[in-house]
C-alpha cells in the first residue's frame, strides 16, 4: 500500500468560483464540491463555466463519493452537469442536502442519484481508505461544513468557505473543538479558504447588518426590494423578520428563490409567518409602505427579477419613484460592470439603491487575515495548500502561513489542474493538466469553446460580412454576387461600399479563373483586406460559392 495522497484542483485555484477537488489514494477518488462561475463580459451568449472534469472521464469507476461542503452556486452548481457521469453518491448536510435535491428535480436526475444526508459531528467511511468527519464552519449560509478526511496517507482538512463568526445568524458557532481536536492527531494538510487573503482583521459577523436593516426598514417611505443570492438563506430568513417587526408583507419572486424558500421552510431552516407571505401578484392591492419583495439577480445578471427591473421589461413589477433597493451581496470579481450598470439603471428609473460600498447591507462570508491566521495556529498542519481565490490571494494565503512558521517548501500554491503528492515527509508539485472552462450556453456544455467565443466577440465588435457567388462550370460569375452585411456599416453608407466589394469579388474571380482549392477563403482574404483599408474595421467575412 502508497503511503502517498494526490490532491487535484479541478476549479477554485486561481480564481472565484467553480470550486471543484479531487483527492485520490491508490484507485479510488474523492470530489469535494462542484460548483459554477459567473462569465465574464466577453463571454458572449455563456450562461455559466463549470470546472474542467476530463481528468476524471477515464476514471470515473474509481470515484467513491462526492462531498458537499454548502449550498452556494460557486459549490453546488455544477452538480446538474458533472452527475451525468458521475455514479457515485453525494453527502451533503440537511440544507444543502434540499438545495441540491431542488436541482436534481429540475435536471431530470432526481432517480438516477443518490443524495446522503449528514450531519456536522458525523464520522463515516467511504471506499475502502477514506473515513470522512463534517465539522460546522459558519459561512453566510446554515448549514456548513468543513471535512476532515483521514486515510492511509495522513488526515487531510479541508475548510470549505468559513468564518470565525461568534455571532452568526443561524446561532451555531464554528467548532473549534474539532480543529483542537485535528490538531492533537496531526494534521498532514491542510486546504484552505483564500477569498479574503489579502483584507486585514476580521470579518464582521452577520448579526451585525441587522442594524442596518432595521434602520432601513424603519425609514424607507415605500416599497423594499432586496435581491441576494437564491441560496443565502440567512438573508431571507432577516428579511422576513424584519418584514414582520415592521409590518410588511413579503413576496418572494425568482423560481430559484421561491424553490429554495419552500424547500428551506420545509426542512425548518427557515421560519417564516404565513401570514407575512403574499404572492406578487398580491402586492399591487397594498400600500407600498406595507411591501417587501425578495428577488435574485444581485450579481447584474440580466435574466434575474433585478435585471428586468432595472430594464423595465418584467412582466409584473416596475420601479416606483418610492422604492428602496437593496443589493444584499458581495460583487463578485468581475461581474462589477454588469452590477454597476443595474445600479445606474435603477437609478435612472427613480430607486434609491443600497449596496455594498454605501451601506451596511452585506458582510462577507469569508475569513480575514486574522481569522487565516487563527484557522493555521488552531490546526498546525503541516502542509498547506491555499484554495478558493485567485492567485494573488493564494500567494498572499501563503505569504502568512510562512509568517506563522510553515516552510515555504511545504506550502503549494497551485492553480488549476496541477495535481500534488503528499506523504508523511514530502510535498511534490506535478505538472500541470488541462483545468480551464467548460461553458454552459443554454442546453450546451461543452460544446463551445474559445474560437467560438472569439467570433462571437468579433461579430459583436465588428460586425458580419457574408457574400454569395454564383459560377457556371467554366468558373465565370453569374450575374452580380449577393451581399448582406450586419452590425458592420450603416446601411445608408453602404451603396458605395458594396458596388466596390462586388467589383473586389469580380477582380479575385478572374484572377483565379474560377478555379483552385478554396476559392471561397480566397475571396474571403480579398474581401477581407478591401474592407480594412476602406474602414479600418474586420468584421467576419464569409463568402460562399453555389
Amino acid at each position: 500500500m502508497s503511503n502517498k495522497i494526490r490532491i487535484t484542483p479541478l476549479g477554485g485555484c486561481g480564481e472565484i468560483g467553480k470550486n471543484m477537488t479531487a483527492i485520490e489514494y491508490e484507485d479510488e477518488i474523492m470530489i469535494i464540491d462542484a460548483g459554477i462561475m459567473f462569465p465574464q463580459n466577453d463571454m458572449l451568449g455563456v450562461d455559466a463555466i463549470i470546472p474542467d472534469y476530463q481528468y476524471l472521464m477515464d476514471k470515473l469507476d474509481n470515484i467513491v463519493a462526492v462531498l458537499i461542503t454548502h449550498g452556494h452556486e460557486d459549490h453546488v452548481g455544477a452538480l446538474p452537469h458533472v452527475m451525468r457521469h458521475i455514479d457515485a453518491p453525494i453527502y451533503a448536510t440537511p440544507l444543502t442536502s434540499g438545495l441540491i435535491d431542488v436541482k436534481m428535480r429540475r435536471a431530470g436526475l432526481k432517480k438516477d442519484v443518490e443524495l446522503i444526508t449528514i450531519e456536522a459531528g458525523d464520522a463515516f467511511t467511504v471506499g475502502q481508505y477514506f473515513t470522512v468527519e463534517p465539522f460546522h464552519v459558519a459561512h453566510s449560509i446554515p448549514d456548513c461544513v468543513g471535512f476532515g478526511i483521514t486515510t492511509p496517507a495522513g488526515l487531510i482538512v479541508h475548510t470549505g468557505d468559513y468564518k470565525f463568526d461568534h455571532t452568526p445568524a443561524d446561532g451555531w458557532p464554528p467548532d473549534f473543538a474539532k480543529l483542537a481536536e485535528f490538531s492533537q492527531r496531526g494534521v498532514l494538510c491542510l486546504l484552505a479558504d483564500s477569498t479574503n487573503a489579502d483584507r486585514p482583521g476580521w470579518t464582521k459577523s452577520e448579526k451585525e447588518i441587522e442594524v442596518a436593516f432595521e434602520d432601513m426598514f424603519r425609514d424607507a417611505p415605500g416599497r423594499i426590494i432586496v435581491a441576494s443570492f437564491a441560496s443565502l438563506i440567512s438573508r431571507i430568513q432577516l428579511v422576513a423578520d424584519t418584514a414582520k417587526k415592521y409590518e410588511r408583507y413579503l413576496a418572494i419572486t425568482g423560481r430559484s428563490m421561491r424553490d429554495n424558500t419552500k424547500m428551506a421552510m420545509e426542512l425548518g431552516y427557515l421560519n417564516v409567518d404565513e401570514a407575512t407571505l403574499i404572492d406578487i401578484s398580491d402586492i399591487s392591492s397594498l400600500p407600498a409602505h406595507r411591501v417587501v419583495i425578495m428577488a435574485t439577480g444581485s450579481q447584474g445578471e440580466p435574466s434575474a427579477v433585478m435585471g428586468r427591473l432595472a430594464r423595465g421589461n418584467h412582466n409584473r413589477l416596475q420601479i416606483e419613484d418610492s422604492d428602496t433597493v437593496v443589493l444584499s451581496a458581495h460583487t463578485i470579481p468581475g461581474n462589477e460592470e454588469p452590477v454597476h450598470r443595474t445600479i445606474n439603471q435603477l437609478f435612472r428609473r427613480g430607486a434609491n439603491v443600497l449596496y455594498e460600498n454605501v451601506a451596511d447591507v452585506h458582510v462577507s462570508g469569508h475569513a480575514s487575515q486574522e481569522e487565516m491566521k487563527l484557522l493555521i495556529n488552531l490546526v498546525r498542519p503541516k502542509f498547506l495548500v491555499p484554495v478558493h481565490g485567485e492567485l494573488r490571494h493564494l500567494k498572499q494565503h501563503a505569504v502568512m502561513a510562512q509568517e506563522l512558521g510553515i516552510p515555504a517548501d511545504n506550502i503549494a500554491v497551485i492553480e488549476n489542474g496541477t495535481p500534488i503528492e503528499i506523504t508523511a515527509d514530502s510535498l511534490e508539485v506535478l505538472p500541470r493538466m488541462r483545468g480551464g472552462y467548460i461553458f454552459v450556453d443554454g442546453d450546451s456544455v461543452g460544446e463551445i469553446d474559445w474560437p467560438v467565443l472569439r467570433d462571437r466577440d468579433k461579430l459583436a465588435q465588428s460586425g458580419l460580412f457574408f457574400a454569395v457567388v454564383g459560377l457556371d462550370s467554366t468558373g465565370k460569375m453569374v450575374g452580380q454576387p449577393d451581399i448582406f452585411s450586419r452590425g458592420f456599416i450603416d446601411r445608408r453608407d453602404e451603396n458605395g461600399l458594396i458596388d466596390d466589394a462586388k467589383t473586389t469579388i469580380e477582380r479575385t474571380v478572374k484572377q483565379f479563373d474560377g478555379q483552385g482549392r478554396n476559392l471561397n477563403k480566397k475571396i474571403e482574404d480579398a474581401l477581407s483586406r478591401f474592407l480594412y483599408a476602406e474602414t479600418g474595421r474586420r468584421p467576419i467575412v464569409e463568402v460562399i460559392i453555389k
